[in-house]
Parts: structure tokens; C-alpha cells; sequence
């Protein structure tokens, strides 16, 4: 039997990878995930080898099967590599379709600007205003708004301790339902 090549032991480690992920949403614990992946066929609950399962190379050269301890830590290192993997494909599909929205919008905008322009006409202002707005949004370029919250006179907030009775007598003067008698 040759030896595999470095693009094979990859893609056999990513299918590792991808099916102790599915095996951990399925609810298997850690450990679980090891014994079923376990390249030794007499710690793999299915009794086979796992092609480069966990402890392929302790395997490989006739050594012991790795300890329960060591099993578990290698499925999390795995399956924290493997969806860190799926997180940075799931923001490379976001930015993909984020670019083929602004080519949208810019098609929109410029079937508005040029009615807009051209003709004056007020619904056409109007939708390539929203245009402008969706892209702002899509793209983040609109600033946030500053917000901020000030005492009597524009003053400072005061904070005091107060205890539970003290609380209650202040929401009875805020609640309209409390002061009926309904809270």
C-alpha cells in the first residue's frame, strides 16, 4: 500500500473534521465522537479503522490507542477548527452577496437618477433616495447616532441605593396600571 499523499491525508482529516462536527450536532459528547472516529478498530465503536481517525498514528505504528482524555481534546480541537473553517466560508458567502446587492442597487440607482435628473419627477427622487439609504445600510456607511441621556436641567444622572420598597413606591408612580390598582 503506497503512502498518501499530503492532499489525501488533508481531505481525510476534513472529513474527519466534518464528520465529528455532525456527530456533536447530533448530540454525541466529545469522547463519544473520538471512539466512533478512532483509527484503532478495537476502540471504534463501529470496530473498524477510521481512515485517519483519532490516534492514526499511535495506530499506525502498533502502539496503544490514545488515552479517553486525550480522544476528547482532539474531537474539540477539531470540531473548533472545523466550524472556524465554516464561520470564514460563511463571511466570504456575505461578502459575496453583499457585492452582487451594491451591483443591484447600482442598476436601480441609476434607472431612478436618470429619471430623477432628467425629468424632475418626484417619485423618482424619492426612490433613488431609498436606493441610497438601502446601500448606506448594506454597507455601513451611515454614522450612528449619538444618544445621550441627562438628569433634570440637562444635568448629570443621580444614582442612589434604594431597596426593593423604595422601588416599588417609584414604578407606583410611573405605572398607570399600578395606580389603578391593576399591578
Amino acid at each position: 500500500m503506497s503512502r498518501p499523499t499530503r492532499a489525501q491525508r488533508a481531505a481525510a482529516i476534513a472529513a474527519r473534521r466534518a464528520d465529528a462536527v455532525e456527530l456533536r450536532l447530533a448530540g454525541a459528547d466529545p469522547l463519544t465522537v473520538g471512539k466512533k472516529l478512532a483509527a484503532d478498530p478495537t476502540i471504534n465503536t463501529d470496530r473498524i479503522a477510521y481512515p485517519f481517525g483519532y490516534g492514526h498514528e499511535l495506530y499506525a505504528k502498533g502502539r496503544p490507542a490514545p488515552p479517553d482524555d486525550t480522544l476528547a481534546r482532539s474531537v474539540l480541537r477539531d470540531t473548533a477548527h472545523a466550524l472556524e473553517h465554516r464561520i470564514a466560508a460563511a463571511r466570504e458567502s456575505i461578502e459575496e452577496l453583499r457585492a452582487l446587492e451594491d451591483a443591484r442597487l447600482d442598476r436601480m440607482f441609476l434607472v431612478a437618477y436618470r429619471k430623477a435628473v432628467r425629468d424632475g419627477d418626484l417619485p423618482a427622487i424619492d426612490r433613488a433616495l431609498r436606493i441610497m439609504e438601502r446601500r448606506a445600510r448594506l454597507l455601513g456607511l451611515d454614522r450612528p447616532i449619538r444618544a445621550e441621556i441627562t438628569g433634570g436641567d440637562g444635568g448629570p444622572i443621580e444614582v442612589a441605593d434604594a431597596t426593593a420598597d423604595e422601588l416599588a413606591a417609584l414604578i407606583a408612580l410611573t405605572d398607570p396600571a399600578a395606580e389603578r390598582g391593576q399591578g
